[in-house]
């Protein structure tokens, strides 16, 4: 297995995407392309150098990432510099998309998110389909991906479990996450992430999960999975977070103040600054600016958090 630095984690933040597919449209005045951008920015100078931004996602189901937003929204980051920038792509529809928004290797080179849920009765709540169909279309977005140069990463919703509306709680087998993430690598992407989509796993849960799978990836460089936690709690999620790390994984997803969410229903991220603090105080590096970090949060609560109604 490929030995890891033990003190260094990277860290993507997923505020921008996250929060802004569960904004409204009467509050895309306030959500505007040029604060977005403006985020974007404050984040790269506090030493991201992985975020997500844009969704090609249908309008009707998130406003604020309507064509001509991702349009602008990408040519105001494009001047950046050594940040990878991650788009997700739902399906065919969002494909086009994508490459009508110049995303691609010819224009603002940002990396494809594919994603799905390992749990059938989310991805059909979720995308509209079946496992299989979905799989089905993704196999020929990212043949059509590799051959353009497009680079690609995956997400596995719902890894750790999903309770259903009427309270059961579904746990895949780590042997099913696992031969999903397979299937995302065999169609090229560089990276998988895991989901615990409504923080149904605690501390020993989350450890012994990763510890399972990182087994069943012996052999592969564990720096190519990820975990993203969800959590009514960031505190909860940040310890997730702790246990992931104890397990093996180095590759985190969180956003600022802990907002986001799914259309399905899931609670927010982990809060950003709290994971930087958390590693920090641990020795742990992650390459970005706490007092910064810090200070974005708070700029964002301001801009946005504070004039934008939840829900």
């Amino acid at each position: 297995m490929t030995r890891l630095e033990p003190k260094r984690v990277t860290l993507t933040d997923v505020t921008l995407r996250e929060y802004g597919q569960n904004v409204r449209r009467d509050d895309l005045h306030v959500f505007t392309p040029r604060s977005r951008v403006a985020i974007a920015l404050g984040l790269a100078d506090a030493g991201f150098r992985d975020m997500e931004v844009l969704s090609c996602v249908h309008p009707a189901v998130a406003p604020a990432m309507e064509k001509d937003a991702l349009k602008t929204i990408a040519a105001g980051l494009s001047a950046l510099k050594g940040v990878h920038i991650i788009t997700l792509v739902p399906n065919r529809a969002g494909f086009r998309n994508f490459l009508a928004c110049g995303l691609g290797p010819d224009g603002c080179n940002h990396t494809l998110g594919m994603f799905f849920s390992v749990v059938e009765a989310h991805n059909r709540a979720n995308l509209g389909r079946t496992i299989g169909e979905t799989l089905a279309e993704y196999r020929d977005i990212a043949r059509e991906a590799r051959a353009a140069g497009i680079r690609m990463t995956g997400y596995l919703s719902a890894a750790l479990g999903f309770r259903e509306p009427g309270g059961t709680l579904i746990r895949p087998a780590v042997t099913t996450v696992n031969e999903y993430a397979e299937i995302l690598f065999g169609f090229g992407v560089r990276t998988v992430t895991l989901s615990d989509l409504q923080g149904v796993a605690d501390p020993q849960e989350t450890k012994r999960f990763f510890e399972t799978l990182l087994n069943l990836q012996k052999g592969e460089d564990t720096r190519r999975l990820g975990f993203h936690p969800h959590h009514v709690s960031g505190q909860a999620a940040v310890d997730n977070s702790a246990a992931a790390y104890a397990a093996g994984i180095r590759r985190f997803d969180a956003s600022l103040g802990g907002t986001g969410g799914c259309v399905t229903g899931a609670p927010g991220n982990q809060p950003t600054e709290g994971l930087v603090r958390r590693f920090h105080a641990a020795g742990i590096e992650t390459g970005v600016d706490e007092k910064k970090v810090r200070d974005l949060s708070a700029a964002v609560r301001r801009i946005w958090y504070d004039r934008i109604p939840a829900g």
